[in-house]
């Protein structure tokens, strides 16, 4: 049986936890052994499994996640616990007195749970590596690095490299995310655009201009039909639109041949495919590096690395690349026979294996693919940048024409009549 308590130790400190025990009376005998004094016992009730739901928020109750296992913390949150953590562990500070100072020091009420669920685990005797990854918040890449700290003792640098994998996994998404967000607010402002100019500033030209009784240029013609075609089929375009959306996730989500055909069509697109291709070079070889430098089996790292790959096309292909690995073929054999892992990849790939210093070489191209990455997103900014200023100037010239040049005719037929 589980049981909630509220206790204190000899420095008349707090703590709120679980224990899992027989009765009461052996709560009172395991907070004894740990040097603490019990103040409330009560038998546990998992709000998840529909218990005591008083304190939690009517909207969380209804629509929200309350079981901390299935929380989704922000990426950012996750690496300062982990940051912590690797700090704390490398000054010498015991497991227990780390997790009090997490406790103590954190504010997020989410994660506050998760570490306080943790800390009760521990004091069970549950491994650490274990109760984290019951959690989903913690990648199995983290999760996996503590486990092998665990088993050679270097739990410091196991929470250090999972820092540096968490960061470095920011940093990338971070720069892929800031350099498509001019080209996406670009998109969106011609859409925009396109509307407002379709739905209520031509039609407002295009009666003055039939008022006058002006003969409308071939131009402004197209342009105004176009601008009908929008005001009396809005809802029908609105519907394609949702229509064509809906159908390609359909296709993505259920039929495996086309998601698999546009994985791999996506690494042809010129500069496109260099982005995504090396991104995920990068992730996987950083892993890699990480996994096998911890103490980690090659075969998991692999399984592991496969694991943050999201194109299922280059996940294929190292699905292939374990399988093979099983049997004993070398990474490298197994990589040669696929055109997504390039030449110096899978020669130093070979170099790491035959000389055996393998996480060295991952290191080493994870920097090599890391610094590629970034030429190829700046590449793509620069390229996206102009293309896409081109044709909101293009739009916003058509439309000024089609209104413009009528107004000329106008001025005309005004002359005319004056005289």
């Amino acid at each position: 049986m589980k049981y909630s308590y509220l206790a204190v130790d000899g420095k008349n400190k707090k703590y709120r936890s679980e224990v899992n025990a027989e009765s009461r009376d052996e709560v009172k005998r395991i907070l004894a052994e740990r040097g603490m004094t019990a103040l409330e016992i009560s038998e546990y009730k998992d709000p998840a499994a529909g218990g005591d739901q008083s304190n939690v928020p009517i909207w969380e109750r209804e629509f929200g996640v309350t079981d901390p296992h299935e929380k989704d913390i922000p990426k950012k949150k996750v690496l300062a616990t982990i940051n912590q953590m690797a700090i704390m562990m490398k000054s010498g500070i015991s497991m227990s007195m780390s997790m009090e100072v997490l406790l103590d020091t954190e504010a997020d009420k989410d994660m506050r749970k998760i570490l306080t669920i943790i800390s009760s685990e521990l004091y069970n005797g549950i491994p650490l590596s274990q109760s984290m990854g019951s959690f989903k918040c913690f990648p199995p890449v983290v999760v996996s690095l503590v486990a092998a700290g665990e088993a050679n003792g270097r739990l410091d640098m196991a929470f250090e490299n999972a820092a540096e994998i968490l960061h470095k996994e920011l940093t990338l998404s971070g720069k892929i995310k800031s350099a498509m967000m001019y080209p996406i607010f670009l998109m969106g402002l011609t859409l925009v655009m396109i509307i407002v100019m379709s739905m209520f500033v031509l039609p407002s030209f295009a009666n003055v201009f039939t008022s006058f009784g002006s003969d409308l240029p071939a131009i402004s013609k197209m342009v105004m039909a176009f601008s009908d075609f929008m005001l009396d089929w809005w809802w029908l375009v609105a519907l394609i639109v949702v229509g064509i959306v809906v159908g390609f996730r359909s296709l993505l989500k259920y039929n495996d041949a086309f998601a698999m055909w546009l994985a791999e069509f996506l690494f042809k697109i010129p500069i496109i495919g260099d982005v995504i291709r090396t991104t995920y070079i990068a992730r996987f070889c950083n892993i890699m590096a990480s996994l096998t430098d911890a103490g980690v089996s090659i075969l998991k790292s692999l399984e592991l690395s496969r694991d943050v790959v999201s194109n299922i096309f280059m996940k294929d292909c190292l699905n292939q690349v374990i399988e093979d690995v099983k049997i004993g073929t070398p990474i490298n054999v197994s990589m040669s026979h696929y055109a997504v892992f390039d030449t110096i990849l899978v020669a130093m790939v070979r170099v790491g294996e035959e000389s055996g210093m393998f996480s060295d070489s991952m290191h080493k191209m994870a920097d090599l693919y890391q610094e590629e990455a970034d030429e190829a997103t700046k590449r793509l900014t620069d390229a996206m940048t102009p293309a896409m200023t081109i044709i909101v100037a293009g739009i916003v010239g058509v439309v000024a024409v089609s209104i413009v040049m009528p107004m000329f005719g106008m001025y005309g037929v005004v002359a005319e009549s004056a005289h």
